[in-house]
């Protein structure tokens, strides 16, 4: 009984990898048959376009590439690819067919600027990008919420690398930043055969979502002393003064036309925004700036006023501002698990305390969280992580709970950028460690032996395309890994 379940679910993700779309199987790319995208055209567009299901919404010219943002038919349920399919954006940064390939997703909505994540500059290659399904307008009408969990969304990506194998036939590298460094692991979880590598940066990993702790060890430790009581007076200030500043805050709200129906009402908001200023200071800044905080005791109200928002934004927690981030926030309540912190100095002035991931979802979508989904991601890395490579940054309040390695663990790494923050890449770590990651991505990309010894980026560095930090991770504010 066990191996007939077995067979059909294989079966069904084949089914799904055609579906109605008709896209090249995985059979087709491992046993070498020439499928559709291998026409007679030898331009790249031509090439791509001939994939079934794929649509052009734009090509845009960037020097040295051809830049495609797309439209991919996928079914809205892998295990179900008969009813019904979604149109999913992707885009491709072409270099060469015959350079490796990266796939990145930032495990949110799509960026359609040209832009090359650290893995695609260090092997000098093309890029695939995924916009993460539900995020808009990748989201199936009408949506079904069952339908985004990590599975789904692996399987989304699975068939992508299907579909554009036969076009780009040499190594696949996966990566994200943040959740999407989170995403490449849980690709790698489920489909561990597509990938020769995975780097996946600064990923929390949530394995008990009731236990904690860690964050609060951190934000005890984190910099020094002095900027740590600056921080905390701040924020306890911001509590203190609680009705003038949320007059300042009804009055922008007026003006913006700002409601906020989903966390409940205006003083949640404005809580919510506050406490998360002191992580959002770690997650996107650092000690270097503390000295521009304003000293609580004498700051005016709008200096107060006006620090909380430069840090944590006044918007973050609207029914606007939660809109787009809503597939995050479900995932963070169903599976993905979301931190909670003591925050002992704002003991008798907070309210509500770290509210959960389910008060920023509307309430008419129904959620139960799956403890199960993390401790099997975290179990399943421990024993067979292969070709993986988890960076973090010091100072970075996501870091509390890193993947970690187990005897199982082959060829992997997980690195710490001292002092670095939310946008913690191989750049900024020690230089032995910096050294050995570069060389382990140009191998697993299949670069020539000389190039790996090297260790170096293979491609220059170009302000415009490649990002200090990933453009979709969220820095618009509100506690989002």
């Amino acid at each position: 009984m066990r191996k007939s379940l077995i067979w059909a679910l294989s079966l069904s993700v084949l089914i799904g990898t055609a579906g109605s779309t008709g896209v090249a199987t995985a059979a087709d790319s491992e046993t070498g048959n020439t499928s559709v995208a291998d026409s007679q055209s030898t331009d790249i567009k031509d090439r791509i376009l001939a994939i079934p299901g794929m649509s052009l919404i734009e090509e845009k010219p960037y020097a040295g590439y051809r830049f495609f943002v797309l439209n991919y038919e996928q079914p809205i349920d892998h295990r179900r690819p008969w009813a019904g399919t979604f149109q999913q954006r992707i885009s491709v940064l072409h270099k060469d067919t015959d350079r490796p390939t990266v796939f990145r997703t930032s495990g949110y909505g799509l960026s359609t600027t040209p832009s090359r994540s650290e893995p695609t500059r260090i092997v000098d290659g093309n890029q695939i990008s995924m916009e993460y399904r539900f995020f808009t307008p990748s989201r199936p009408q009408p949506a079904d919420w069952s339908k985004l969990d990590i599975w789904q969304a692996a399987s989304d990506q699975h068939r992508i690398f299907t579909a554009l194998k036969s076009v780009y036939g040499k190594k696949w590298l996966s990566t994200g930043a943040s959740k999407g460094g989170m995403t490449a692991t849980y690709y790698e979880r489920f489909y561990p055969k597509d990938m020769d590598g995975v780097v996946a940066y600064v990923a929390p990993n949530d394995v008990v979502n009731k236990e904690d702790s860690a964050y609060d060890r951190f934000f005890e430790t984190v910099g020094t002393k002095d900027c740590r009581d600056r921080l905390n007076a701040m924020q306890r200030e911001a509590l203190v003064r609680r009705e003038p500043l949320e007059k300042k805050y009804e009055a922008w709200a007026a003006s913006e036309g700002a409601t906020f129906n989903t966390v409940g009402s205006l003083d949640k908001a404005y809580e919510a925004v506050v406490l998360d200023f002191v992580w959002g200071f770690w997650q996107y800044y650092g000690q270097d700036v503390c000295d521009q905080i304003p000293d609580a005791a004498t700051a005016s109200d709008d200096a107060v006023y006006e620090t909380i928002d430069a840090y944590s934004g006044w918007s973050a927690y609207s029914d606007q501002g939660l809109e787009g981030y809503t597939p995050y926030y479900y995932q963070a309540a169903t599976e993905l698990g979301s931190p909670t912190i003591k925050q002992p100095h704002l003991k008798g002035l907070s309210r509500y305390g770290y509210q959960p991931a389910s008060s920023f979802v509307p309430r008419e979508i129904p959620m139960k969280f799956k403890p199960w989904v993390m401790r099997d991601v975290d179990t399943w890395v421990r024993q067979n992580a292969n070709h993986m490579l988890f960076v973090y940054g010091g100072n970075d309040p996501w870091g509390s709970e890193k993947f970690r390695l187990g005897k199982g663990a082959r060829d992997s790494f997980v690195y710490v950028a001292p002092g670095a923050n939310h946008g913690a890449n191989v750049a900024g770590l020690v230089e032995a460690e910096k050294a050995n990651a570069t060389a382990r991505i140009l191998a697993w990309a299949g670069v020539d032996a000389p190039a790996v010894q090297a260790a170096r980026p293979l491609a220059r560095f170009d302000a415009r395309l490649d990002k200090a930090v990933d453009e979709d991770a969220t820095r618009e504010h509100g506690l989002r890994p």
